[in-house]
This record gives C-alpha cells, structure tokens and sequence, in this order.
C-alpha cells in the first residue's frame, strides 16, 4: 500500500504544488515519489466563493467527483511535521480547501492511500496565466508530470 512510515505521510499533488519549488516553499521535507492517477475525479478551475479575488489572478485548480474521469498528479512523501504547513498553504484554516483521503494508482507503487485537497465553495473560472506557463498543453502537462515537476 502506501509508502512512508509513522513519520511521514503520502500527497497526491494536481495543481501548482506538482512543482518541487512551490512545495518546497513551506515544505521543504517533500520528496518525489511517484506519478498517479486519481479514478473516478476530474481537474477543474475556479475561485473559493462567488466573486472572490485571489493572488493568482485567476481560477487555481481543484478536483471533483466525476465517474470515469482521471486526474493525473505528483505524489510527494512529507514529514508529518509538514502537514500543518501544507494545510496552511491550502487555506485550510479559512475553509478555502477540504483534505481529503484518496486512492491514487502509480506505476511503481501500485494504490496508495494519499492525501490532497479539494476546494470548497467552488466557483468555475478560467485557469491563471500561471497555470498557463506551468502546463501550457497536455502534452508539456505530461512531460512535467513526468519529469517529477521540476524546471
């Protein structure tokens, strides 16, 4: 199952956290582990709450249920201690983003229990440009993922 002992935890990152240098901001513990994929939820943009405003000028991601659909990420070991940072960086503490637990199937892995995140009050938005300059096309989104997000 899930890789990483009582000290650390697995998170299965979608959006701007799949690049080692955002993680590594405020979680300097995060190390790459694998690619996954989420079953069974889609990626999607938008801002938490009907007209809000944020830093990145535009929808940031988010994932929702939708059957038959696959979102694709970085899976990250962290210390525990860790944790609360990352969920300070997800605005957990203003209700900005849910934790959640999921299955993520890797290739080198297999399933894996992972932490991540889920924005609540969503409101549907375009993408930020910064998005836009991470993953300009599937295909370079791909090749990122794959290159274990690093520039």
């Amino acid at each position: 199952m899930a890789p990483g002992g009582t000290g650390t935890f697995v998170y299965f990152a979608f959006g701007s956290n799949m690049l080692k240098e955002r993680l590594h901001l405020e979680n300097p513990s995060a190390t790459y582990l694998d690619t996954g994929r989420l079953k069974d939820y889609q990626l999607d943009f938008g801002v938490w709450g009907r007209g809000a405003e944020n830093s990145w000028h535009g929808g940031v991601a988010t994932i929702r249920e939708s059957p038959g659909s696959e979102v694709w990420g970085v899976v990250w070991t962290l210390d525990r201690d860790h944790q609360d940072t990352l969920d300070k960086q997800e605005g957990i503490h203003v209700g900005i983003y849910s934790p959640l637990e999921v299955r993520v199937e890797s290739s080198n892995h297999g399933e894996m229990l992972c932490r991540t995140y889920q924005m609540n009050n969503f409101h549907a938005r375009p993408p930020s440009p910064q998005w836009c300059v991470v993953a300009p096309s599937r295909t370079d989104f791909l090749m990122i993922t794959l290159a274990g997000c690093t520039r």
